[in-house]
């Protein structure tokens, strides 16, 4: 472990993803935290709680971690490789505030995101990753995938994003901290990390919540929590049409043939009746 990035999710970090990764690093980011080491992070944030020891594990071949959980537990993360450098991403608490929400709001708006969260064993799995998190972040709990009320408190949203910045700037090592903006580009980050700046600009990812499209297209997490939803779908639908088929059946005593002929004498019968009355 090289790089610690213990900004709050929405500071930049995509970004920062991209940019660690062309200066080299093999970088985990949000969704890699969950499809690789989801387990061990239920256990950590569950009442069972986690060591150091676990993070030597999980992060041992990676060369930074971005995103949450790992920038909830940076201080943890940094015993485990005291040798790794903290880079806290900052933003303006209001600006924060407006772009996370709008984040949820683009999530919150694609229907298949929040359905395979209810219709996949591993969506599933991934929502309680989810709440824990939010739990962790800020105390707020989710009742289910499409619980949006998850956004509507931006004073408590914004009290656990003042304290997280504050308590880092406060405890982290000088010499081993960058607190950064990532509109200030390539050069004070490459200084800190000792890289040869790219010629190239700097990335800008995740505009106005973008990534959750690309992210459902590319990433293998999602991607398997979408395939397993079809295949309930698929179940669920074949299911349904067998139930359909056997009340039916026991309904009108036959098969469907013998159904449709049943319905037809019935209506018949019941059209005949009519006109000899009207008449």
């Amino acid at each position: 472990m090289k790089v610690i990035v213990a900004g709050y999710a929405k500071t930049g970090t995509k970004s920062m993803a991209v940019a660690l990764s062309e200066l080299g690093y093999n970088v985990y980011d949000y969704l890699d935290h969950f499809w690789y080491h989801g387990d061990k992070w239920a256990k950590i944030l569950s009442s069972s709680g986690g060591s150091i020891e676990d993070f030597k594990e999980m992060y041992e071949s990676v060369d930074a971690v971005i995103d949450a959980p790992p920038c909830l537990f940076w201080e943890e993360i940094l015993q485990a490789f005291p040798d790794a450098k903290v880079i806290l991403t900052t933003r303006n608490e209001d600006d924060w505030l407006k772009s996370f929400c709008g984040q949820n709001k683009v999530q919150n708006g694609n229907f298949t995101y929040q359905l395979m969260q209810i219709l996949s064993p591993t969506g599933r799995k991934y929502f309680k990753y989810v709440n824990s998190l939010a739990m962790s972040r800020c105390g707020l709990e989710m009742k289910h995938s499409f619980d949006f009320s998850f956004v509507n408190n931006g004073m408590v949203l914004k009290k656990a994003f003042r304290q997280h910045t504050q308590y880092c700037l406060q405890n982290c090592p000088p010499d081993k901290l960058l607190d950064y903006d990532v509109r200030q580009g390539w050069a004070p980050l490459c200084e800190f990390l000792g890289k040869k700046i790219p010629d190239k600009p700097f990335p800008r990812e995740n505009v106005a919540g973008s990534i959750v499209a690309k992210a459902m297209a590319t990433r293998p997490s999602l991607i398997q929590m979408q395939r397993e939803m079809k295949f309930t779908v698929g179940f669920l639908s074949l299911g349904l049409l067998l139930a359909f088929y056997q009340i039916q059946k026991a309904s009108f005593g036959g098969t469907f043939k013998t159904m449709c002929s049943k319905l037809w004498d019935f209506t018949g019968v019941k059209m005949f009746s009519h006109l000899c009355k009207s008449s």
